[in-house]
């Protein structure tokens, strides 16, 4: 997982020991440096007493080899080994072991040694078999005497050197382990009221504050607001936002509620009226006075006229009685004969375009209202019949699911603008306002069928592209009535 998506206690426990583990890198390194240093001094300390040794005790005769008499004395470590060079030539070679033997050096070894500078300088040299010496050579006697070259192992420095580095790393590796556990507790307790903080707006974010009341919104606990800590000062700002926006919320909710009573009265007001302009109207044109075409013609557009208003006025009724969340009939309703009327009317009504049905042989049984369910089709065909041109192809189907019950209802019209697919099913929703006057439309429409269909428990879906565009609603599957299953006893 890239670090850019860690959370910031993983980020903070992760920085924090990685800083730890840079500065232990750092304290391991500089005492491992420091410490073969001084192993190092200390041994060339030691080289020098033995080779300072070797140029008094080492003697030479004539016709003889010097001796290297010094390396037998006490205190000289294993491991240490001397070679005299006289003339050119080694003529004296030899080592004392780990168990204070002597030993005699190969030739190999013996070249090595032989080709230090006799200047009192401490060189470092690898000899064959034997590994990586600290060697110092200097002369017996006069100036034109023998060379004494001493060396001493530094196998003993790099295997302190080496257990220290394993030693540091271990511990550091403890101690690392540690701290990270220590930080990841202790920037999680510090972290609490921000974790606090993300679940709170979490919750709230679930809720459905966009209709309906609103009840009051949880809050930040006081314990983790506090102003003299920078996320406590997180924590209050939110409470603060949090109280703005119920206050806004209430707000919006009372102005909701006024506008809706206030449209259910005017409707209630308006109904009465209405039918009498219908009937007045009615009757003069019916009656037995002669009216002249331009009368008539006045008359039907009244009737006209009074017959949309009445539609929307239906319309606000029914809205308003679902968002009081007043029951509907509840029956059990075939879908399928429902769906096939619905589409005959239209026929009747819009010749013009292609009107298909598909729907199942079997009964498709839903438990709600019937005249409800069958206004919510017929909203859907006549969007279809009203928003598309002539010869467009319109399909009904019902289409059973495991989980429920689909009613499509399909064109291959121009589509729905992205603008207005995003808000299709608000109230008063209009693509093109003088069209949809033009054509009788209120902007209601869609919006009845979404309240009906949520108050059926189900939900409708809009999905459009050019030359295609899908209705969906989605129902559950209704229980059986006791008529039905006796019959199917019966039958069994």
């Amino acid at each position: 997982m890239s670090g850019r998506h860690w959370t910031l206690r993983t980020r903070l426990t992760v920085s924090t020991t990685a800083l730890l583990a840079v500065v232990c890198a750092v304290i391991a390194l500089i005492t491992a440096l420091a410490m073969r240093s001084f192993l190092r001094q200390s041994l060339d300390d030691r080289l020098d007493a033995v080779a300072d040794r070797s140029a008094g005790t080492v003697t030479r005769t004539v016709g003889k080899s010097a001796e290297l008499s010094y390396l037998s004395a006490f205190g000289v470590p294993g491991g240490t080994v001397g070679v005299a060079v006289d003339g050119g030539s080694v003529t004296t070679a030899e080592m004392v072991s780990a168990t204070g033997e002597a030993e005699q050096p190969t030739a190999a070894q013996q070249a090595v040694l032989a080709a230090v500078r006799a200047d009192g300088g401490h060189y470092t040299v690898r000899l064959p078999g034997l590994g990586v010496y600290r060697v110092k050579a200097v002369r017996a006697g006069s100036a034109d005497g023998a060379v004494v070259t001493t060396g001493v192992p530094l196998a003993a420095v790099d295997s302190i050197v080496t257990r220290l580095v394993v030693v540091e790393l271990v511990v550091a590796a403890g101690g690392l382990a540690l701290a990270g556990l220590a930080s990841a507790v202790v920037v999680g307790r510090n972290l609490r009221p921000l974790r606090q903080i993300s679940a709170t707006a979490l919750r709230i974010s679930g809720r459905p504050l966009h209709s309906g009341e609103v009840s009051a919104l949880e809050r930040v606990p006081a314990s983790d607001a506090d102003a003299n800590t920078e996320v406590g000062r997180v924590a209050a700002a939110l409470n603060r936002l949090l109280g703005h926006v119920e206050g806004a919320l209430e707000a919006r909710h009372a102005s909701e509620q006024r506008m809706r009573r206030f449209l259910a009265d005017a409707s209630h007001e308006l109904r009465t009226p209405l039918a009498a302009i219908t009937g007045y109207a009615q009757l003069t044109r019916r009656g037995t006075e002669v009216v002249g075409p331009q009368t008539a013609l006045a008359l039907a557009q009244v009737e006209a006229g009074a017959a949309r208003l009445s539609s929307l006025v239906d319309d606000l009724l029914l809205l308003a009685r679902l968002d009081d969340n007043r029951p509907l009939e509840r029956g059990e309703v075939d879908l399928s004969p429902l769906v096939a009327e619905a589409v005959r009317d239209v026929h009747t009504a819009a010749p013009d375009h292609h009107w298909r049905l598909e729907v199942p042989n079997e009964p498709v049984l839903v438990t709600g209202d019937q005249a409800r369910l069958h206004q919510v089709v017929a909203n859907l065909l006549a969007n279809a019949r009203t928003h598309t041109p002539a010869g467009t192809t319109v399909t009904a189907a019902v289409r059973p699911q495991e989980d429920g019950i689909l009613v499509q209802v399909t064109d291959d019209g121009p589509g729905i603008s992205p603008e207005l697919l995003s808000r299709v099913f608000e109230r008063f929703a209009r693509g093109d306002a003088s069209r949809s006057r033009a054509a009788g439309g209120t902007g209601l429409g869609l919006a009845v069928v979404s309240s009906v269909v949520a108050a059926h428990n189900g939900r409708v879906e809009a999905a459009s592209e050019p030359g295609r565009t899908v209705f969906t609603l989605r129902l559950p599957w209704g229980a059986p009535s006791p008529e039905r299953i006796a019959e199917a006893v019966e039958s069994y």
